[in-house]
């Protein structure tokens, strides 16, 4: 059965039982408390809670899921990063009875899948929540005997909440035998052994509880149910495949790698897998205007194009090896995901950008990581003699090769496990705090001190950037992002994610708007809110990790709304004359613009 046909028949077969469809919602989350989509309950997390939900107490979707938790395990038969997750959604309507049986039903009379060769995980109970023992009946009396159902602990068999708070449950997971055969441990060889033999295919979340930012838990009022089945993991098992790397979600995309390269796959299976499942997720992430930077979004698709591309080391692969991958990935998506194929060309210039930055810094840095941890050691009489091993990156010298080639602690951590080479993860992390200290020490001394003795000018400059920022979200479009600012008490500069040079008609069309909204001196207003209630509110916020629970919104009227620390002015009409000095690009996909008052 292939993809396009799983994919169909899983949302036909439980629209049939009273669902609605809904289309899967971007990767890049609204949730606040979370960077990305990584299960197909988040759209819908509103309604497990009380919301009434305009598509009724029924919903099923194939939902684009992004995930870095797994990112060390991709490159065995089932961890990725980007997946997609078929589930099916319940808000206080039908509960364990039906979703086991409907389960079921889809995997042994829809999929044709042998009822023996399933085998079934529950919530065995814990000292805050009790044993799932319905889950065990149900299952049962379904036709699973009692020797293929097993229970677990927290970590394997119960669920949520995503992000810091929200809905969550015990679980039922279904897994697949894919042997038949019991490895050395005998009796004890059952799901979740790390053997290999099983594969987990469905988890089925039965929402009971509220878990708030302290771990507390307090029963749900509306009990729901949530659903998830990867659809790589069930290719895999009806495409009689051993790995989700072999299905037709995969092949294509691998055998395209495979031509580029001088070493077979066989000789080197993880490396082609991580490459093809990296570049996918840069697809999707791509695609929905994320830009490679050093900041949340920006961060983890920087970390998976750079891991791909070292990974394309190993392999002897050209330069640029990853647009015909990304070409391929396109058109196994495009008929499913239509924004994939609308954003190619914007996709495949980000590829490229990033690709031939950290190509001109790899070379270089590693050759200084090389000096950093093979040095020579001088004689008593400071001669430099015979070079010897440390076997350890200090941390001073790994935030050294951060700053000044952009390498991520991720990055250095792989290539220091390849070398055998200890990794100071102490010292990395008092180095990254000392710059911190050493940067806002400066911000206080170039404002004279940001707050109530800041100068009139710094508060100026300040409000000019957040009307700089939504002209060019209304110009440009969107997909804008804030991706760095700074402002002495002459000048702003301002660092937005674009992929292009702005033209001249673009850079007018700009600086008119900012000045045409400083000449009607509209009122800007500061109010103090809960960080999720400011994100509620629709004010801008692009670097969630710097946000204390409570923040700061300023409002120029009902125009520009952004969460801010300020100095700001009162009123626009003390800004004067805005006007943009120079336009020029400051890395791949993002670009830089410098302005003045006058």
């Amino acid at each position: 059965m292939k993809s396009e046909e799983i994919r169909q028949k899983f949302l036909d077969f439980f629209e049939k039982k009273g669902h609605k469809i809904v289309s899967s919602s971007p990767i890049l989350s609204t949730d606040p408390t979370v960077l990305f989509t990584t299960a197909g309950m988040q759209q819908f997390k509103k309604y497990f809670l009380g919301e009434k939900s305009p598509f009724g107490k029924r919903t099923v979707s194939c939902q684009k899921c992004f995930r870095t938790s797994d990112i060390d395990e991709v490159g065995d038969g089932s961890h990725l990063t980007f997946l997609e997750m078929l589930g099916n959604f319940s808000f206080g309507d039908y509960f364990k009875k039906e979703t086991i049986e409907w389960a079921l039903e889809f995997l042994t009379k829809v999929c044709k899948i042998p009822s023996s060769k399933l085998w079934i995980g529950y919530f065995k109970g814990d000292k805050d929540v009790p044993e799932d023992k319905e889950s065990c009946e149900i299952w049962q009396k379904s036709g699973i005997p009692k020797d293929r159902i097993y229970g677990f602990g927290r970590e394997d068999n119960f669920w949520g909440p995503t992000g810091e708070e929200g809905p969550c449950g015990p679980t039922s997971e279904i897994h697949y035998d894919l042997t038949g055969k019991a490895c050395p441990k005998g009796k004890d060889c059952r799901p979740n052994c790390d053997c290999g033999r099983f594969i987990e295919v469905w988890n089925l979340v039965f929402n009971e509880y509220y878990q708030d930012r302290n771990k507390k838990l307090t029963p749900l009022k509306q009990k729901g149910v949530d659903t998830g089945m990867g659809i790589e993991r069930l290719a895999m098992v009806l495409q009689g495949k051993s790995s989700v790397f072999e299905t037709d979600l995969f092949e294509p995309i691998i055998k395209e790698i495979e031509k580029q390269s001088s070493q077979p796959r066989a000789e080197n299976p993880k490396a082609y897998r991580i490459i093809a499942d990296h570049i996918k997720g840069a697809v999707f992430l791509a695609s929905e205007g994320v830009i490679p930077s050093n900041l949340e979004q920006g961060y983890a698709l920087r970390r998976i194009l750079r891991r791909a591309i070292r990974f394309g080391k190993l392999l002897n692969l050209p330069k640029n090896f990853s647009i015909p991958a990304a070409q391929k990935i396109t058109a196994i998506y495009q008929d499913i995901y239509l924004k994939v194929k609308a954003q190619e060309t914007d996709v495949l210039t980000i590829l490229q950008k990033e690709e031939e930055k950290f190509e001109k810094t790899l070379e270089k840095g590693l050759k200084e990581f090389e000096k950093r941890v093979f040095r020579r050691k001088p004689d008593k009489y400071g001669r430099i003699g015979v070079a010897y091993d440390q076997h350890i990156l200090y941390g001073s010298d790994a935030f050294d090769l951060y700053q000044t080639y952009g390498f991520p602690p991720e990055f250095m951590r792989e290539i220091c496990k390849e070398r055998d080479v200890q990794f100071d993860e102490e010292g990395f992390r008092q180095a990254i705090e000392k710059h911190q200290e050493i940067s806002r020490a400066g911000a206080e001394k170039k404002f004279g001190g940001v707050g109530k003795g800041a100068s009139i000018e710094a508060a100026k400059l300040h409000t000019a950037t957040h009307l700089l920022h939504q002209a060019l979200r209304e110009v440009l479009g969107e997909h804008v992002k804030q991706m760095g600012s700074d402002i002495t008490p002459q000048r702003l500069r301002f660092d937005f994610s674009h992929s292009a040079k702005l033209t001249e008609d673009e850079l007018k069309k700009v600086e008119d708007l900012v000045n045409q909204k400083i000449k009607k001196d509209l009122v800007v207003k500061m109010e103090e809110m809960p960080y999720k209630e400011a994100i509620k509110s629709g004010a801008l916020a692009f670097f969630k990790e710097k946000y204390p629970e409570k923040v700061s919104v300023y409002a120029i009227n009902s125009w520009s709304r952004e969460i801010c620390a300020g100095p700001h002015v009162n009123h626009t009409g003390e800004l004067g004359h805005f006007e943009i000095t120079k336009e020029e690009s400051s890395g791949a996909g993002t670009r830089r613009i410098r302005a003045v008052l006058k």
